[in-house]
This record gives structure tokens, C-alpha cells and sequence, in this order.
């Protein structure tokens, strides 16, 4: 299955339509947060895929969750936009938080950097802003429990 993994936005729905039509095979969209009013936008785009989306910082007075719990393709996903881990400053607060939770992928925003690594036992991923100058975000893999990702260029070719 995969996943087409966004966040940060703030304005961008342009972008995030791009990247959507760049990979129009994947079955779920996750919006990280900082960009609810984008998502929104997107209408016909978002048909038959799976959406999920959760609040960020910028994203005042939202009905949106501040994080998601998910199982897909077996795998267990800890959705959120970051700043209430103080992710800016590590991870540590994060991984606990995954850690109680079971998940074994970490999704992530609010740093607008992307990354895309396995470390302390579990998978954590930001997709980088979909919003700027450079917009990215992640395309994420789940195969038979197993999990791959990248991080990728909406304006250019994949890095």
C-alpha cells in the first residue's frame, strides 16, 4: 500500500494537489497538520483514497485530532503534527509516546525538515512542508508489515 504523507502546507494546496497527481496509485493521504483549510480544497482528488489528518499549531480552532492512532496494511502508525513533543528540540518525547502506543511508524511535522529514518526501534517520518519554497513530502511503502520511505521533491525529481 502506500501512502502519500503531507504536512505544513499553510496555503499550499496547490502542491499538495501536484503530488497527489504524481502518485495518483496511492491509497491514503495523511495530512500531518498546519494546513486543514488545504485539505479542504482538494476535493475530487481524495476520492476512494483514505484520509487522515490531524491538527497542527496553525490550524486555529480546528475539529481535527490532535493525532491519530492508525493500522494499515499491518502496520500501526502514530500520526501527529509534533509540537506538543517539542520535537523541535529531539525526539525523545515523541518515541516515548510511540512506545507506549505500540506504533511502530512515527509520523511528524512542524520542523518543516524533511526525514525519513528507522531509529530507536521504529520507523519516524517527516514529510518537510508541502508550503514555501521547496515543497516535499514522503511517500511511504507497506508491504507485508514491512515499511519503506522517501522523501520527495513535489517541484522536481525525487531525491
Amino acid at each position: 500500500m502506500r501512502i502519500i504523507v503531507f504536512s505544513d502546507s499553510h496555503g499550499g494546496a496547490r502542491c499538495i494537489a501536484e503530488a497527489l497527481m504524481m502518485h495518483p496509485e496511492a491509497q491514503a493521504v495523511i495530512h500531518l497538520g498546519d494546513g486543514e483549510r488545504d485539505m479542504a480544497a482538494l476535493g475530487s482528488l481524495l476520492e476512494g483514497k483514505r484520509l487522515i489528518a490531524v491538527s497542527g499549531n496553525c490550524d486555529l480552532y480546528s475539529d481535527l485530532p490532535a493525532e491519530a492512532l492508525e493500522d494499515i496494511g499491518g502496520v500501526r502508525i502514530l500520526c501527529t503534527h509534533g509540537h506538543r513533543y517539542g520535537v523541535k528540540a529531539g525526539l525523545l518525547r515523541l518515541s516515548y509516546a510511540a512506545q507506549e502506543e505500540g506504533a511502530q511508524v512515527v509520523l511528524f511535522g512542524h520542523t518543516h525538515i524533511p526525514f525519513c529514518e528507522q531509529t530507536m526501534g521504529r520507523w519516524f517520518i517527516n514529510p518537510g512542508a508541502c508550503g514555501g519554497a521547496a515543497p516535499t513530502c514522503a511517500v511511504v511503502e507497506l508491504q507485508n508489515g514491512t515499511v519503506s520511505c522517501r522523501i520527495v521533491s513535489i517541484s522536481e525529481e525525487e531525491k
